[in-house]
């Protein structure tokens, strides 16, 4: 079990513990501001900067949820820059513009601007197990943040610090086969986030000799895989993942392959949210897989829709306007897909509607464009385009609560990608099949 979910385990048996102070008593928040602040000098030689640093870990996981919350309040609130030192810098910034002192008082200025925040993440960052442990403290802010915005600061200068590590020029592209660790076989049931692995019969289907998977590592978390993709090798575009999953189902032969789906892809580091590295781990698979089957001329994905239904039941006119009668918890139930006449009377009317959704339906945010769908987003960035959906494509009940059963194709035309990530980027221009456009105005 990897060392992630143990903590979030950890962190349960400490929330049912009734004796446990709500937070740091004075005594101990004084003695963690005199430590942090020793970091901040950098007291010593790099040997006890570490020794501080890792105490001051083992300190922090050893507190309570509301005690971690108070030590990263600590660091948030006052570690971070001078404010009269950052004023008298920028004034002598200002004054120097255009004369040969400029170069010298912006560097002032930027190190005025370099708070006391920065130092202590380094100092983590520099333990043997550095690296780790501030992704998992990083899963645990972003929990706090939802009701304290005060640490916001901290949160900012974090994953600026996690961009920078985890730069993609840094992390390892390898394929994971059933012959791998079994800790790591492990960890990929664990970190499954779109279609759950049910067993090790289900594990070792997916990494069958018709099958890839993928993963980039960082050489500072050689055990943990970062992100993961799911490839199935096929002669046609798989247009179901019940029948792709299939563990019955006879092995294809790889060679004979021209398409490959991918059908699956898990972040499964929370800490690492906001750092962007899935648009490159498919460049590097497509490069890969092409190297390895020359016949391969399709590279498509069979993803899900995650956030139909959750638009749809905060729009409930767009059903009317497609022409469905049942409501969001009836079609969410999906006890209409078994029944055969039920399912082709709805067919055209939710392609309509997951067609207007992924074409139409608006971001987060005031005056954002479309896409609202986060894997829809993701792809589009990525330069795909909206090549077909496919009706009942997830039958499971999470595919019908979640998207009424309705999954995608999204198609990588390597001519074409640079293009589209740039006509999204530019004007959110989403690239997408003539029929799919037919079947929004439908």
């Amino acid at each position: 079990m990897n060392d992630s979910l143990i903590t979030r385990g950890l962190k349960k048996v400490r929330a049912l513990v009734s004796d446990e102070p709500p937070a740091l008593s004075p005594k101990v928040r004084d003695r963690l501001r005199a430590q942090l602040r020793e970091c901040v000098e950098g007291r010593g030689g790099e040997v006890s900067a570490r020794q501080r640093a890792a105490g001051l870990a083992r300190t922090y996981q050893g507190l309570s949820e509301a005690g971690r919350r108070d030590f990263l309040r600590l660091i948030a609130l006052e570690f971070g820059p001078d404010p009269a030192r950052v004023a008298k810098a920028h004034e002598a910034y200002q004054a120097a513009v255009g004369t040969p002192r400029q170069w010298d008082a912006e560097a002032g200025l930027r190190a005025a601007l370099r708070s006391g925040r920065i130092r202590i993440l380094t100092q983590f960052n520099a333990m043997p197990q550095g690296v780790k442990f501030l992704v998992d403290l990083r899963a645990e802010l972003l929990g706090f943040l939802e009701k304290d915005t005060d640490l916001a600061p901290l949160d900012r200068e974090l994953e600026a610090r996690l961009t920078a590590w985890f730069d993609v020029g840094f992390l390892e592209l390898q394929r994971i086969t059933w012959s791998s660790p079994a800790a790591l076989l492990e960890k990929l049931i664990a970190y499954e986030a779109v279609h759950e692995i049910r067993s090790w019969a289900d594990l070792k289907n997916r990494l069958d000799s018709d099958r890839r998977c993928y993963a980039f590592f960082h050489p500072r978390m050689p055990t943990e895989p970062l992100i993961f993709v799911e490839v199935a090798l096929t002669d046609h575009l798989a247009d179901n993942v019940q029948h792709l999953l299939d563990e019955a189902a006879p092995v294809f032969d790889a060679r004979k392959a021209d398409t490959a789906i991918f059908y699956s892809i898990s972040n499964t580091q929370v800490g690492l949210r906001g750092v962007s590295f899935g648009n490159f781990l498919l460049k590097r698979v497509i490069d890969d897989l092409k190297r390895d089957f020359p016949r391969l001329r399709t590279f498509a994905t069979l993803s899900p829709i995650p956030g139909l239904a959750g638009w749809t039941k905060k729009h409930a006119q767009a059903l009317a306007e497609a022409g469905i009668d049942l409501p969001v918890a009836d079609l969410a139930a999906g006890a209409w897909a078994a029944d055969k006449a039920e399912a082709r009377r709805l067919r055209d009317p939710l392609l309509a509607l997951a067609a207007r959704y992924l074409l139409e339906a608006k971001g987060r945010g005031e005056g954002a464009p479309p896409p609202f769908d986060p894997v829809s987003r993701f792809h589009l960035g990525n330069g795909a385009r909206i090549e077909r959906l496919n009706h009942l494509g997830d039958s499971s009940a999470k595919g019908l609560a979640q998207s009424f059963g309705m999954m995608v194709n999204y198609l990588y035309e390597p001519e074409e990608i640079e293009q589209n990530v740039e006509a999204f980027a530019a004007d959110g221009r989403i690239a997408a099949a003539a029929s799919l456009r037919r079947q929004a105005r439908r």
